[in-house]
């Protein structure tokens, strides 16, 4: 499973992506408006720390002006996915850039059958929203699991790009479901590494060497 980080922050961006922990990267307008910068700007310098697709978001409603959006910001760099939302007006503008050859990342999806909708319009990326299902008593995981069966069941190439991960165990149940990517904010892919047991291990680790006396530098 690929890692995707949901961030505008250069800095966190930069930091992950050294580490060998950044395969992509996912902004919207709400980190957009976090990071404080332009979104021309910002996009163009993270284009430049990673080589993995780097989703931007369109903000038009209407898919002849969602389409416009979407290739000045495939302008930026060539790893630009344009992030449309699953309207109606989305998936047309879908279309018309998977036909122009540009990745394309189809957002806030809450449906299997929207995924299913997504994948036909020729979508590089589907976006499930996990969090927000669970935040209504919706099971997240379960449509994982859903759309990566109808996508099994027919050959679909649209990548589950699992979205609203708020979790440790979100990002585990997804790899074990089968999601291609996953994105989350950096605070979350760190919080990976941490366990209570390794916490504990490395305390009694530590009293034990104080007690030897010893030095290794």
């Amino acid at each position: 499973m690929r890692f995707f980080v949901d961030t505008a922050d250069v800095a966190a961006i930069a930091e992950l992506n050294d580490l060998g922990m950044v395969d992509g990267v996912t902004t919207n307008p709400s980190l957009i408006l976090k990071s404080g910068r332009n979104i021309l700007e910002v996009t163009k310098e993270i284009c430049g720390i990673v080589s993995g697709p780097v989703s931007a978001e369109v903000v038009a409603m209407k898919a002849e002006d969602m389409i416009a959006e979407g290739r000045k910001l495939a302008d930026i760099a060539e790893n630009i996915a344009v992030k449309v939302p699953l309207t109606w007006d989305g998936l047309k503008t879908c279309k018309v850039l998977s036909d122009d050859g540009l990745m394309v990342n189809v957002t806030l999806c809450f449906s299997a059958n929207q995924a299913l909708l997504a994948a036909k319009a020729g979508a590089t990326f589907i976006s499930p929203f996990i969090g927000r299902l669970d935040d209504i008593n919706l099971d997240g995981l379960e449509l994982i699991s859903d759309i990566r069966q109808i996508y099994d069941n027919y050959g679909f190439d649209t990548q589950i790009l699992a979205a609203s991960i708020r979790t440790a165990n979100h990002v585990t149940q997804c790899a074990l479901i089968g999601a291609d990517v996953m994105t989350a904010p950096p605070a979350v892919i760190k919080a990976l590494a941490t366990h209570v047991l390794t916490d504990k291990g490395l305390d009694q680790f530590n009293k034990d060497w104080a007690q030897t006396g010893q030095k290794i530098l």
